[in-house]
């Protein structure tokens, strides 16, 4: 294999572990709250602003679908509902409920506390360059796969 072919399926394996590490820290933290994981993850999606389930789907990185059927369950349990949307007639947008903020905001402190951990083993250089390196992964695959 080639040093490019090995190191695509490098960063490939360690994504999905960090995936997979990331999620079981988030199923921990979230579930004191009521919440699981991809709750957790679909209402920080609209959090600041109401979205449509595609708009969410985008920001999360998630299939529509996966995130139609997390919002239906948020509403069902009064943690989020649908509002009318000006731009389009169909396409709700999904927004919190003071319950689903309430909820999201019990997770605050077990998330600073590894947050504050995490810098302190990386440093916060590291941290930061870390950061960038993702989110610049991120874009070149977005480029690529247009």
């Amino acid at each position: 294999m080639s040093e490019s072919g090995e190191l695509l399926s490098g960063t490939a394996l360690t994504a999905f572990r960090l995936n997979g590490q990331f999620l079981d820290v988030a199923e921990k933290m979230a579930k004191p709250a009521g919440l699981t994981a991809a709750w957790w993850q679909v209402l920080g999606a609209i959090l600041y602003e109401p979205l449509t389930v595609a708009g969410a789907s985008r920001v999360m990185g998630m299939t529509r679908q996966g995130v139609q059927r997390i919002a239906d369950l948020l509403v069902e349990k009064g943690l989020a509902e649908y509002l009318p949307n000006p731009a389009h007639r169909r396409a709700k947008l999904l927004s919190p409920t003071p319950a689903g903020r309430a909820a999201v905001a019990r997770i605050d402190p077990a998330h600073q506390e590894l947050a504050d951990r995490l810098v302190a083993e990386l440093g916060l250089q590291t941290a930061r360059d870390c950061l960038a390196a993702l989110q610049r992964l991120s874009d070149a695959l977005d480029r690529l796969s247009d």
